[in-house]
């Protein structure tokens, strides 16, 4: 699976886990025993595209066993869609769990939640690499000022905007938020068979730098205390901002309300839209469209000019399990995996945006098209709240439907936001 694929799914398959899916609260704790030879299981989650992948792996592994005699190391690549039920077996029965696993960052609360991670704080703190880890990244592992984890690759998104429509119609980059809604409408209104700029009512990551940059916050809080704060007045501001791009001037209701992140960048890369707001992992897609060569990216813009909208940062991590007989052979080869090397390789193969900041750098580089993301990440970016509740925000589907409300005229902001905070501090006291 491509970037884009499972970079948009993530929360998704976060909820699928953390919900009706998901183990109770485990026992599991860490074996006694630290065997420091025999064979290492790990689950990786399987590409649409995956010899790239499994080739850097491969290299990985077979570095890892000639350092370690004794041990062999068994790789499994983990269908998507059969996730949820095989994390849930792992966690509740040992003797079928890896010892070492890829998983969303956003299902870090949630894993830690049901007992299946091991706190790796002191290993992580010793691992001389971790110095460079980008502190967003770092976070993403962290829960309770714990670290059940290392940051594996990193994706934020940017405004992906028509060279040739803005050199055709003399428009120039937009610089703020209410210069892309001006510019999108205006795309609109010289080019009808075009949205202006793409937008979903589904799509909850290209929704919230509207809420970010109006100084709104998904909720505050840490642990079992978070509180919904979605429901703010600069949380509202930044609703009404993205659910007025839902009309006849720039993406009519009745196509873009239902829209998910895939199916926005499906249409920019189709030649159907002047913008659009992609990942770094929207890059491969639509360069296979028709609008290669025709397009260029630049950070989302924040209210002020010259400001960058945050965005929010997804990506993968990779975790030893708790129920792990090998735990100090089980972390070194988590340390391998999300190395400076590896990363950097998987750049190359897969376009995994690396999470170390110099290593960014260096493939920024390398490649221009990254630049737009890492100028991005650098201006700072957002993560969801660190508490198992999320996924179970996520799965219900409270954002999106906020949204969808606004924008059919079920209901106001004001009545949404409200209705949505309450389902929200509903799901955070009840995860404890």
């Amino acid at each position: 699976m491509k970037l884009s694929v499972r970079f948009a799914g993530l929360t998704a398959l976060a909820a699928l886990v953390a919900t009706g899916c998901a183990p109770q609260t485990s026992s599991n704790s860490s074996p006694d025993k630290d065997e420091k030879t025999g064979t290492l299981r790990v689950w990786l989650f399987q590409e649409v595209g995956n010899a790239p992948k499994q080739k850097v792996v491969d290299s990985v592994v077979a570095g890892f066993e000639k350092a370690h005699k004794g041990t062999k190391v068994e790789v499994e690549y983990i269908p998507i869609d059969t996730r949820a039920q095989r994390v849930k077996a792992a966690f509740n029965d040992p003797a079928s769990a890896p010892d070492v696993m890829e998983y969303g960052n956003t299902d870090t609360a949630g894993y830690v939640k049901d007992g299946g991670l091991l706190d790796v704080t002191e290993e992580f703190g010793d691992w001389s690499e971790a110095k460079d880890t980008d502190p967003t990244a770092r976070q993403s592992v962290t829960v309770d000022g714990k670290l059940y984890g290392a940051p594996f690759y990193v994706g934020v998104r940017a405004l992906y905007y028509r060279t040739d429509v803005f050199r055709e119609l003399g428009l120039s980059v937009p610089e703020t938020m209410d210069e892309l809604a001006s510019t999108a409408r205006a795309i609109r209104a010289a080019k009808p068979e075009l949205y202006g700029l793409v937008v979903g009512g589904a799509y909850t990551y290209g929704a919230m730098p509207f809420v970010w940059a109006n100084g709104g916050e998904i909720a505050s809080g840490k642990g079992g205390s978070y509180a919904s704060g979605i429901d703010s007045p600069q949380a509202r501001k930044g609703i009404k901002a993205y659910t007025s791009l839902f009309g006849d001037d720039n993406c009519p209701a009745a196509k873009c309300a239902g829209m998910g992140g895939n199916d926005t960048v499906s249409a920019f890369a189709a030649g159907k839209a002047g913008m659009a707001i992609g990942g770094d992992f929207s890059h491969t897609a639509v360069e296979a469209g028709k609008v290669k060569g025709k397009y260029a990216v630049v950070p989302l813009p924040g209210v002020k000019s010259g400001s960058i909208a945050p965005a929010f940062a997804g990506g993968n991590n990779i975790g030893v399990l708790k129920s792990t007989s090998h735990r100090t052979l089980a972390v070194q080869l988590m340390e391998q995996l999300a190395s400076k090397k590896t990363q950097g390789e998987l750049f190359e193969a897969m376009g995994f945006l690396p999470t170390f900041t110099d290593v960014r750098q260096q493939v920024a580089r390398q490649e221009p098209f990254v630049k737009p993301f890492v100028r991005t990440l650098s201006a700072g970016t957002k993560f969801v709240p660190a508490s198992p509740a999320w996924a179970q925000i996520d799965s219900s589907l409270v954002l999106p439907t906020m949204f969808q409300e606004v924008i059919s005229g079920k209901k106001d902001v004001a009545q949404a936001s409200e209705d949505a905070a309450k389902k929200m501090n509903t799901a955070f006291g009840s995860a404890g």
